[in-house]
């Protein structure tokens, strides 16, 4: 059975379009995927991001025991600070991609994706075995709502004074009579922000902004469009371009990758940025009408060259766009190649990322 964010009955209220996802009922859409996508790029949207899951890390060991579980870069964590990095295993494959956030001396919160959460657990928990170091599973104590968009700001000013934290930053704040943590790392392409809170707090929370933020033009946005707004932006999505038999450097993430320290696999992701990948994640968009599809054959020359990972109609550009894990060597901007949709080829161009950019 799919367990439930503390907003499902408010979702149910609005008359959500309902799925399962990563074992959880979720919100796919509430009028449309596309009127939801442009309300976030013109106005702002609403997203009930509950689902995922907040393990705290505190201990004495705590920041020695990070370093060495994550490829990103720490060094510069201090108080009130985010880093996104892999999380990877000892092939190079990423566990999982996630945020880590620096509360206070000795004390982190990792933030992790819905479906991996349950193994990111167990992988955390056994790498910090016989450590100085506590692993607490939060994620049942806490809601998050995503508040994105052009008028996100605007409309956070009307709850708090206070200037919101810088990207990547993240402080606490009152907000409709309840304490949260507000953080500047969104997922869509549009500035914003995300609050933690206490689970028990969400529905009051999701009330209020979106009766305050509806004069500002703010709607609710389910899992759709929060799909076509990160593919516009080319941030991966776990399960498409990040997986455990894919690196870093094959999704092309290596930004978020400390150079020369230790972690598992780091040998062979340090390998593949020197040398290059022999496989990467690449933008294409389509010449002509189609819609590409998440496992669809990619072509170059007439030879099988990858598949595509994740695909839309994009609603901004009003065409079918994607990312595909193609062969090194056929993966250079500007390379025409074709996509096979429904027994039939459609031709498309690898193009610079990203599509879209707000931020």
């Amino acid at each position: 059975m799919s367990k439930r964010t503390p907003l499902y009955d408010e979702h149910v209220a609005l008359g959500a379009t309902m799925i399962p996802f990563g074992g959880w009922d979720m919100p796919v859409y509430y009028t449309s995927v596309i009127e939801e996508h442009k309300a976030t790029r013109e106005r702002a949207g609403l997203f009930d991001t509950s689902h995922m899951g907040e393990f705290d890390i505190t201990g004495s060991g705590s920041f020695a025991f990070l370093d060495s579980l994550l490829a990103g870069n720490l060094a510069d964590l201090a108080p009130g600070r985010a880093v996104y990095s892999p999380m990877t295993n000892e092939r190079g494959g990423v566990v999982d991609d996630l945020w880590v956030y620096m509360i206070g001396a000795d004390t982190y919160r990792l933030v992790v994706n819905a479906s991996t959460a349950p193994k990111d657990l167990e992988w955390v928990v056994r790498r910090a075995a016989g450590l100085d170091v506590k692993v607490q599973d939060a994620s049942a104590q806490t809601g998050m709502i995503a508040l994105q968009g052009p008028s996100a700001v605007k409309i956070m000013a009307l709850f708090s004074d206070k200037a919101l934290p810088q990207r990547f930053r993240f402080h606490t704040d009152t907000v409709a009579d309840r304490q949260v943590v507000v953080s500047r790392t969104g997922y869509t392409g549009e500035d914003g922000v995300e609050l933690y809170m206490d689970a028990a707090d969400t529905a009051h929370l999701w009330r209020s902004l979106l009766e305050s933020g509806q004069p500002l033009g703010l709607s609710p946005v389910g899992l759709g469009a929060r799909d076509t707004l990160r593919l516009e932006a080319c941030y991966s999505l776990y399960g498409h371009e990040l997986s455990e038999d894919i690196t870093p450097a094959e999704a092309g993430i290596t930004f978020a990758v400390a150079r020369g320290k230790t972690f598992p696999g780091s040998d062979v992701v340090y390998e593949q940025m020197e040398q290059g990948p022999a496989r990467k994640i690449v933008a294409f968009e389509l010449l002509g009408r189609g819609i590409p599809r998440d496992g669809y054959p990619v072509l170059c020359g007439g030879k099988s060259a990858g598949h595509v990972t994740s695909g839309c109609f994009s609603p901004s550009l009003k065409k079918g766009i994607g990312l595909a894990m193609l062969d090194a060597a056929a993966a250079q901007i500007g390379n025409q190649m074709e996509v096979e949709i429904r027994e039939k080829l459609y031709p498309a161009k690898i193009v610079k990322k990203p599509f879209v950019r707000n931020v």
